[in-house]
């Protein structure tokens, strides 16, 4: 038990006890960063290794996310997607008409924009069409020249619609964070961290999310 500035417990009356430094890895950190010694010390008691310096104090968002092939059909869809912008396929992307599914889909068409490629939006009407993806749309996608959706925070149970995608040659990557059921629908790529078959490590994330990734 230390006191700190003369107090020794807290407001919550928890006693006060002193981290012991680890001093060669301070002096480690200090000597190959170039660091003030009361970084290298602070950095050394929070078990920041010599090789995690630079990514602890200078975090990039390529060292923070998590690698997106964790998910399961992620390499298929990005494979999908990527052959399809350098054919210059007609791409449509399906959303979902709240914040998760109109997010997702601004996600998409700012990736196309920056590829020099159009996307072709389409929301359902909520009242007219109810949520998520038919036949009728799809069909009607197709029919202009679409050869490939991708659904957003939708799309996961729609095995119907999906199944008639299908038969007419439209290939469909299912981007979703809603409780998958065992069965998936009929798609290139069902991309869900809440699949049944995933690891759950990723299962917190929005659609918004998977997207990003």
């Amino acid at each position: 038990m230390a006191a700190v500035l003369g107090v020794e417990r807290s407001i919550c009356g928890r006693l006060w006890r002193e981290r012991l430094d680890d001093w060669g890895l301070a002096a480690a950190l200090a000597q190959s960063h170039g660091l003030p010694e009361i970084v290298a010390r602070v950095l050394a008691a929070r078990g920041v290794t010599a090789e995690r310096v630079t990514d602890f104090l200078k975090p990039t968002l390529r060292a923070l996310l998590p690698d997106p092939s964790q998910l399961k059909d992620m390499d298929l869809a990005a494979a999908r997607l990527a052959r399809a912008i350098e054919a210059g396929e007609s791409v449509a992307v399906f959303g979902d008409y709240d914040v998760d599914g109109a997010t997702s889909a601004a996600l998409l068409q700012r990736f196309f924009k920056a590829a020099g490629r159009p996307l072709r939006l389409y929301i359902p009407d909520r009242m007219k069409e109810g949520y998520g993806p038919n036949a009728p749309a799809l069909r009607r996608l197709k029919e202009e020249g679409v050869s490939l959706v991708v659904t957003v925070d939708c799309g996961i149970t729609a095995y119907g619609p999906l199944a008639d995608a299908a038969a007419i040659g439209l290939d469909v990557i299912v981007v979703d964070h809603h409780v998958a059921e065992p069965e998936l629908p009929r798609a290139v790529a069902v991309v869900n961290p809440n699949r049944l078959d995933e690891s759950g490590a990723l299962r917190q994330l929005a659609a918004v999310g998977v997207t990003f990734l």
